[in-house]
């Protein structure tokens, strides 16, 4: 059979791009893999974070993709190389906490998480319209349940208040209105096991904290609700961050109150609990989860006006709870659960 040459050029052109598309164009990508190194300090959040990716969606696709690379409780190892998690998922969507053309593309300065944070870009506009007000348990004069971890001392107000620091920076992230209630211009967010205690926290905007209870709490409940007069009609939250202290051989989950009066607190707490339990299930299939929903007359739930939910974060006197919270990974990972929690409060909740 006759075939001519501009037939055989033909076929040699469409084979040439067929190996160019199959094997040089793969190599090419592959050459891009999305490996990073760790530099002396970093957790996952600050990776993540400084590579363009939200901890609150990524934290556990990082875990999952780098976990025999990963030091003791989860910790990066300085000039290692990790893996970041594709921003993309199966079907070549970007995931929403990701893709720009959900958030407003700016970035905020905020002093009050610290030198390492202090810049929050806003990745999505999520839970625009929402306000919340942090309150981290104790503070000034009163360090709240104090435990012990490795000989070191541990005080309720400096964990709550980390753990506080990372929620509210998550929900700026996601668009929200957030005030800090309890507040320390100097702390910032931690990456450190032991938290050294101070007492110079101030209730907002810069209120000295009383020692008296009853006054601290009044002090609490009062700025909460000076703040929710002028938010009034938008969508209000307050949040309570808290460590019990309980008997040592007590060990108990993440769980929550809220008022008795309240329907929809005791929803928001249910899908908080709901969240923790499946982000359990997915990342420690065998270890179960326990956090409970209840109703509890508690003064500040009692009187401040904003949907009230109050979070015990674990028992200060035992020595697993106390390791949940020392170790910043997991203070992070407690926030990003919290804030999936409420992201989905804000939709299902108003």
């Amino acid at each position: 059979m006759f075939v001519s040459n501009l037939h055989i050029k033909s076929v040699i052109k469409i084979i040439l791009i067929f190996f160019l598309v199959t094997f040089l164009l793969p190599v090419n990508s592959w050459s891009q893999s999305k490996e990073v190194v760790a530099l002396k300090g970093d957790g996952i959040y600050r990776l993540l974070t400084r590579h363009g990716l939200s901890s609150v969606e990524y934290m556990d696709d990082f875990i999952a993709l780098n976990k025999s690379s990963l030091g003791r409780n989860n910790s990066l190892l300085a000039g290692v190389k990790y893996k970041l998690p594709d921003s993309e998922d199966s079907s070549g969507m970007t995931k929403s906490a990701a893709a720009p053309s959900k958030g407003t593309g700016k970035i905020m300065h905020y002093n009050i998480f610290g030198n390492n944070y202090a810049d929050v870009e806003i990745e999505s506009n999520d839970l625009k319209g929402a306000v919340y007000y942090i309150v981290g348990g104790h503070g000034g004069p009163d360090p709240g349940a104090v435990g012990k971890y490795n000989g070191q001392i541990v005080c309720e107000d400096e964990y709550a208040y980390d753990v506080s620091l990372r929620l509210a920076r998550n929900l700026i992230a996601q668009g929200a209105t957030v005030y800090l209630i309890t507040r320390d211009k100097n702390d910032g967010i931690r990456d450190a096991l032991n938290l050294k205690a101070d007492k110079d926290e101030v209730c907002y905007p810069n209120l000295t904290i009383p020692l008296n209870q009853t006054r601290r709490l009044r002090q609490r409940t009062d700025a909460v609700n000076q703040l929710y007069k002028k938010h009034k009609g938008s969508f209000q939250r307050m949040i309570a961050l808290h460590i019990d202290s309980r008997s040592k051989r007590e060990n108990i989950d993440i769980f929550f109150y809220h008022d008795r009066r309240s329907k929809t607190g005791e929803k928001a707490s249910e899908i908080l609990r709901n969240t923790i339990e499946a982000k359990y299930r997915e990342n420690q299939p065998s270890r179960g989860y326990t956090g409970t929903v209840s109703s509890r007359n508690l003064y500040i739930v009692r009187n401040t006006w904003p949907t009230a939910i109050f979070i015990e974060l674990g028992n200060m006197n035992h020595q697993r709870d106390v390791k949940r919270l020392v170790i910043p990974n997991n203070r992070q990972a407690v926030a990003n659960w919290l804030t999936l929690g409420l992201k989905t409060d804000f939709k299902t909740n108003k």
